[in-house]
């Protein structure tokens, strides 16, 4: 294994099986692209990488791919895309499309507005064609659109609340049927984690997948108030869980089992569990209210921008 460039080494060197006694790793050394910036705004904390011109896609790299001059453009992925793999698609450059997605992915750890479309191209890294390329040239043109675009931390005197926000697009991966899930965890009001991944089985009904994609979520509240008891606070609060589908809240409220639903009852009996034992509870939440179809579904622009505000995400570097 090599170590990264401007790295130091006193004692052993690096090879396969020797210990290392002592790596002095100098701060300059760190490539900028994984330094984090923290802002004090006020009595709030504003989260979010360096700049994306100055080190994501350096002039040469912008050169190499075309997109010195791009046009910004308001959200990275077109409304209602479904990628595939083709029968006769034209092939691009695997090498530069594997690159371009990976420095992306580390970016996407501070913009949730990049996950979707992120868990969408990762998909075909080792098949991609001309039209994945262009999804991911789209993503850099909406990068450009907002380069210091990042997470606002506002202070809150409820900070023991948990907020999960669970969405789910059924079937809608168009080469192999699975479905997309999606979920947003708020403790005290800001967003701290989140995740769009596609699922890794057929789900034969929505209701079904809407389950998984609640699982998924509530086991990522669950582990959220374990750790805010760790810390010394024990909250009695209820984890709020919001999902827009009312058959499957009607499913996880009712004790009754169906032939239809013998399927997903693993996933059910849990969440029934844990509304139960009052841990958790399932408010009721409108389709256009859901936050985390931005994570499972190509939206227009202007749903995306409005959930872009309510999940606190802003540029400070943007002129007033």
């Amino acid at each position: 294994m090599d170590l990264p460039p401007g790295c130091m080494v006193s004692g052993k060197t690096m090879s396969e099986g020797v210990q290392i006694e002592k790596v002095i790793v100098w701060v300059e050394a760190i490539p900028e692209s994984m330094v984090w910036k923290v802002h004090k705004v006020n009595e709030s904390f504003w989260l979010s990488s360096k700049q994306f011109r100055s080190h994501f896609v350096p002039e040469k790299n912008n050169m190499e791919i075309g997109m010195s001059r791009c046009q910004p453009i308001n959200t990275p992925i077109e409304e209602g895309l479904k990628l595939c793999v083709e029968p006769n698609q034209v092939s691009t450059d695997k090498g530069i499309y594997q690159r371009l997605v990976g420095r992306l992915m580390y970016l996407a750890h501070t913009r949730p507005n990049l996950a979707y479309a992120l868990s969408v191209v990762s998909q075909y890294m080792h098949n991609p064609g001309e039209q994945h390329m262009n999804a991911v040239m789209r993503i850099l043109r909406h990068l450009k659109n907002a380069p210091g675009k990042g997470i606002l931390f506002a202070k809150n005197v409820d900070h023991q609340s948990i907020k999960v926000y669970t969405d789910v697009d059924w079937a809608g991966a168009v080469d192999d049927r699975r479905s997309t899930s999606g979920y947003f965890t708020f403790v005290g009001g800001n967003l701290v984690t989140w995740k769009s991944k596609k699922q890794n089985v057929v789900a034969r009904s929505s209701a079904e997948t809407e389950f998984k994609g609640m699982t998924l979520g509530l086991c990522k509240a669950l582990w959220l108030r374990l750790l805010l008891q760790d810390l010394g606070y024990l909250s009695r609060q209820l984890i709020r869980l919001f999902c827009d589908n009312k058959a499957a809240c009607d499913i996880a409220h009712n004790p009754v089992q169906h032939d239809r639903t013998k399927h997903v009852e693993v996933d059910r009996f849990f969440i029934k569990e844990k509304l139960d034992d009052k841990i958790v509870e399932l408010p009721n939440i409108l389709s256009e209210d859901q936050l985390a179809n931005i994570l499972t579904k190509a939206v227009s622009r202007q749903v995306f921008s409005k959930f872009l505000d309510k999940l606190d995400m802003c540029d400070i570097y943007a002129p007033t």
